[in-house]
């Protein structure tokens, strides 16, 4: 593990981002390209710990992927996928998006991650594939077993998605190759997340795939081949929400590359980002926040942007009054307990939190610097590092931890705070 004290704003900071792709995007083109009918040629795809995990797992199920000098990456499918052992590190996407893939391999996929992965709930997409005809082992948790034969009955499943959205994205990008593609439903709390499940759907459809939202809580997907497509991936718009939300408690100026149409939760995020006293201007491909110093509390549905949680909770701590997020009850299964990490931290460093049944109380007190646990999640490092523009002395105990989704996220974040 690095350590990294984080560096404190001496002044507005005034500066454009870069943001690498979007890990989401990116996995699951990734996924399609590897059932697609023919070689896909990939622009922008995020280059960080968890897409090379993805990219080694499908390698194992014999995908092939070639670097071009341009920068662009060519994935070629298999004529049959094959069975291997899965490293799924501590990535969602991974053990929830690779298992489906696995059941079309003819043989058994072991699937194992990092020690904290084990906590990560599958087992509704896991139950998922059961329904369809797939046998697998141990489908509680981490490590588990799937059997492939070769192909998937599909037909219909009912399972559990208030847990994570990937459950429902997992079983659609596969579900085109399943013998009577798939009819989905939901049944339980509310679904988080939906922008994800919009995409998936959205990304099948540019594939020429016939999927479809239902209903409130159904999908559909036809049997038939997924087309191979280039194409070139959107920015992260979740890890761009990160450095501009460092213009809220440094004041000044954040620019970052932002799509004119997307199917992530940009108006979530601009719009959180407002709430909490930042000003947006859309420039020609473009979106640029700008702070005053001061946050205003604010109460913040995240349903639609829960990934936003672990900064939002730190902007929260700095504000003018009391505040609150909720619709987030699901990430306390994400890459650690984020509620329980948050009111642990932010109680460490002075501020009074309180979890509630789908998020978190906060109020703002004095804040002093010290230690501050990333618990191996990226989304904890990057909130220590937003806490750190204001309260001097926070020192990450794994800044690692941002390679997930961010190849050198300190390189990024130094020079904008002006450090």
């Amino acid at each position: 593990m690095t350590r990294w004290v984080a560096p404190t704003a001496t002044g507005p900071v005034r500066g454009t981002v870069v943001v690498p792709g979007s890990k989401s995007a990116t996995a699951r083109a990734f996924v399609l390209a590897a059932l697609g009918d023919g070689p896909s040629l990939l622009r922008g795809a995020l280059d960080a710990r968890d897409t090379r995990l993805m990219r080694d797992a499908l390698t194992t199920l014999g995908v092939r992927f070639d670097d071009q000098t341009d920068g662009s990456l060519l994935v070629t499918p298999p004529s049959a996928f094959r069975a291997g052992p899965i490293d799924v590190g501590l990535a969602g996407t991974i053990m929830r998006f690779v298992p489906p893939l696995a059941a079309l391999a003819e043989g058994a996929c072991a699937f194992t991650g990092d020690a904290e992965a084990s906590a990560r709930p599958v087992a509704p997409l896991l139950d998922g594939l059961a329904q369809v005809g797939v046998r697998i082992d141990h489908p509680e948790a981490l490590p588990f077993t799937v059997h492939g034969t070769g192909s998937v009955a599909g037909g219909r499943a009912v399972i559990d998605a208030g847990g994570s959205s990937q459950f429902v994205s997992g079983l659609l990008l596969a579900a085109a190759r399943f013998e009577a593609g798939l009819e989905l439903h939901h049944a339980g709390g509310t679904v988080p997340s939906r922008p994800h499940i919009g995409l998936t759907l959205a990304m099948l459809r540019d594939r020429g795939v016939d999927a479809r939202e239902t209903g409130p809580t159904s999908w559909q997907v036809a049997p038939g081949p997924i087309a191979a497509r280039d194409e070139v991936i959107e920015p992260d718009l979740v890890n761009a929400a990160v450095f501009l939300a460092a213009a809220l408690p440094a004041g000044g100026s954040v620019t970052v590359a932002w799509p004119s149409q997307t199917v992530q939760a940009a108006h979530a995020i601009l719009g959180a980002l407002t709430a909490l006293g930042g000003t947006v201007t859309h420039g020609p491909g473009t979106v640029t926040v700008t702070g005053t110093g001061t946050i205003t509390g604010a109460d913040l549905d995240l349903t639609d942007a829960s990934e936003l949680t672990c900064i939002a909770a730190a902007l929260l701590a700095l504000a003018d009054r009391p505040g609150s997020i909720r619709g987030v009850a699901h990430v306390r299964g994400h890459e650690t307990d984020r509620l329980a990490a948050l009111e642990t931290e932010l109680g460490h460093r002075g501020a009074g939190v309180r979890q509630t049944a789908d998020g978190l109380a906060i109020e703002p007190r004095p804040l002093t610097g010290g230690p501050w646990a990333a618990y191996a999640d990226h989304r904890m490092a990057h909130a220590g590092a937003v806490l750190g523009l204001a309260v001097s002395g926070v020192e990450i105990d794994d800044i690692g931890a941002t390679t997930k989704t961010m190849a050198d996220f300190p390189g990024l974040w130094t020079p904008l705070v002006g450090a």
